[in-house]
């Protein structure tokens, strides 16, 4: 049990210094970690291939996965310790204002709290002084003056200086109080962080591990929580960390890697190596959970993981983990290149039905390293991401209005603000005078993009605009999407019946005539019934909402493609057709960023700033 004597005695600088040398181990392991990624482990699998080889690269990989753990567990207990300092200093000065005023008085203070005062004030009845005594904090029952007899009624005859003794009991007692809550939270914090004998790291110590990072944001939020600017622009978020020291640095990492690694406006290099850790702890979380929904997260962060690890391809710019997460459809923003030392930067938005899952670890994150890829070609100073920073609408959903979300703009409004906060902090933390950034969105995500030019101010630092496979974007030309119609690029595919969306009024038609239809097929018996009935009266309903609208008109506005847009439409492949080229029903829409090799040529292009290789198709 902590006495008022220890806490009185409590040395900051011990613990400090105890916080300090726990952070040099994490420093030191994250080195060693490092060290082994990028010389030893690279160097085996760039020049050896044999038994021999593959079993050092194991060997090394469980390795570094150790160190990453070491770094990981000893930064929360840097972290841990420096909480634990900041809170006790409180009561600490509490305790010691309190004992200077005893030691100013001349009162004096038992080894068990109590404050003894000396005789004062004066008896109205002898004219004699009254008894000194001894006040115990919180406890008025042992803490009464000595009784006095013949007081006249009306009359209060008590010693003056039992009052500020009482006081003074009480503000002792009451720092202690909150020196033994601290002491209590923070050991039950302290005794979790420990590794089993002969450290293995496995799934259930990354698990063990996701338990130990909450238990010490639990208790470190008033340390440092409190003071992580998440409600500022990016260009504050930057200047905030730029003028935190070293150690306030290493502790933000260590205690809060979800969020200062999804923080815009932080370097990339910090949120790379804040969400590296901070994937070891989602997967961790997810390893334990059962559902579906987790599942399919865990999946998706396990081949990121991988991914991470792997020897980069050859040309390809290194991989950066900027944004992760497990929200909602789950989150995840990848970029080949530094994006702050790149002159030329491109974001891209996917669409419909994206989200963290192994399929977009493959094909999404492929498309965005396709592209860097090509960019850097190019020009080598090239940075290309995705961006899975939104919920996109997910087909086939589990209620009716999320089947609907497709057919409306709210995910689309939604993503688009948090877009334009990411570009933002692309923007500022940029090294270069005059980057060149292209905004890019696919199919559901050109929504995203054309909804996110159309805010006030436009997407921060975007020079041009890429929209392929697009749905439209609510906007009536390409004027209205703030980078000039020369710097809005539109590819559309033939094949891609998602770029030819029947629009409102014909989708309104064809909703229609199929209800009617159906319910005649019902009514009247013909042969095919509801069915029949449904598909010839949603073909009558076209019919009729074609004839009343405007040819240039998709579901959500202007077709990008069309020449009333005013975008220049750069060529791509016609794609598969659907189905009959027994590729599914919209094998086209997926094609181009890397399996039409005209249309990722035309995008590397423009992302690499060389608008003069786009070669062109003739609109709608």
């Amino acid at each position: 049990m902590l006495t008022w004597q220890q806490l009185r005695d409590l040395r900051p600088t011990g613990l400090q210094s105890a916080a300090d040398g726990w952070g040099d181990v994490s420093r030191h392991a994250a080195a060693a970690r490092d060290r082994l990624s990028n010389e030893m482990l690279g160097a085996i699998e760039k020049s050896q291939t044999s038994n021999a080889a593959d079993s050092a690269a194991v060997r090394l990989r469980g390795l570094d996965r150790n160190y990453d753990y070491i770094h990981i567990e000893c930064g929360l207990i840097r972290t841990d310790l420096d909480s634990l300092t900041y809170e006790l200093m409180g009561p600490q000065r509490k305790l010691r204002d309190a004992l200077d005023e005893a030691a100013a008085l001349d009162f004096a203070v038992g080894a068990d709290g109590s404050v003894s005062y000396p005789p004062g004030g004066q008896n109205l009845i002898s004219n004699q002084p009254l008894p000194g005594g001894s006040a115990t904090g919180g406890s008025p029952l042992l803490s009464r003056p000595p009784a006095l007899t013949r007081t006249p009624p009306g009359f209060t005859d008590t010693n003056p200086h039992h009052v500020k003794a009482q006081a003074i009991a009480d503000q002792i007692l009451a720092a202690l109080q909150e020196a033994r809550r601290v002491d209590e939270r923070f050991s039950t914090t302290l005794a979790r962080l420990k590794a089993e004998p002969g450290l293995s790291v496995a799934t259930a110590t990354w698990q063990d591990m996701a338990a130990d990072a909450a238990a010490v944001r639990e208790v470190a939020d008033q340390y440092l929580k409190n003071d992580i600017p998440t409600d500022k622009s990016p260009a504050e978020r930057k200047a905030w960390w730029t003028y935190l020291t070293d150690k306030e640095r290493e502790e933000y990492l260590a205690a809060y890697p979800d969020i200062i690694g999804n923080l815009d406006g932080i370097p990339s290099a910090v949120r790379d190596a804040a969400n590296r850790d901070n994937l070891q702890v989602l997967i961790g979380k997810l390893a334990g959970a059962d559902d579906e929904a987790s599942k399919t997260k865990l999946a998706g962060l396990l081949s990121i993981d991988k991914q991470l690890s792997a020897v980069p391809e050859p040309g390809v710019p290194p991989m950066y983990l900027l944004g992760i997460g497990d929200h909602n459809n789950g989150r995840a923003i990848v970029s080949f290149g530094d994006p702050d030392a790149a002159r030329n930067v491109s974001a891209y938005v996917p669409g419909l039905c994206t989200k963290l899952s192994e399929h977009f670890a493959t094909s999404d994150i492929e498309r965005a390293r396709a592209t860097a890829k090509s960019a850097a070609f190019l020009d080598h100073s090239s940075a290309s991401i995705v961006w899975l920073g939104y919920d996109a609408p997910q087909l086939p959903a589990e209620q009716i209005t999320d089947d609907l979300a497709v057919m409306g703009t709210h995910d689309a409004a939604v993503g688009a603000t948090a877009y334009n906060h990411f570009m933002d902090g692309i923007h500022v933390t940029n090294q270069n005078a005059d980057p060149h950034i292209t905004a890019i969105g696919h199919s559901y995500g050109s929504l995203t993009v054309g909804l996110a030019a159309q805010q006030a101010g436009g997407i921060p630092g975007a020079d041009d605009i890429i929209l392929v496979g697009s749905p439209g974007t609510e906007a009536k030309t390409a004027d209205d999407l703030g980078v000039g119609r020369d710097h809005v690029y539109v590819g559309a595919a033939e094949n891609d019946p998602v770029t030819m969306l029947p629009n409102k009024k014909e989708a309104t038609g064809v909703l229609g005539g199929a209800a009617v239809g159906a319910l005649g097929g019902f009514v009247v018996p013909v042969p095919g019934g509801p069915i029949l009935g449904a598909a010839e009266g949603a073909l009558e309903g076209y019919i009729l909402g074609d004839a009343a609208s405007d040819p240039s008109q998709i579901y959500f506005g202007t077709d990008p493609a069309n020449h009333a847009f005013g975008a220049h439409r750069f060529q791509v492949g016609d794609g598969p057709r659907p189905f009959i080229d027994g590729q599914g029903p919209v094998p086209a829409h997926s094609n181009y960023f890397d399996d039409d090799p005209v249309s990722a040529a035309n995008i590397a292009a423009i992302v690499a700033g060389q608008p003069q290789l786009v070669t062109s198709q003739e609109p709608r």
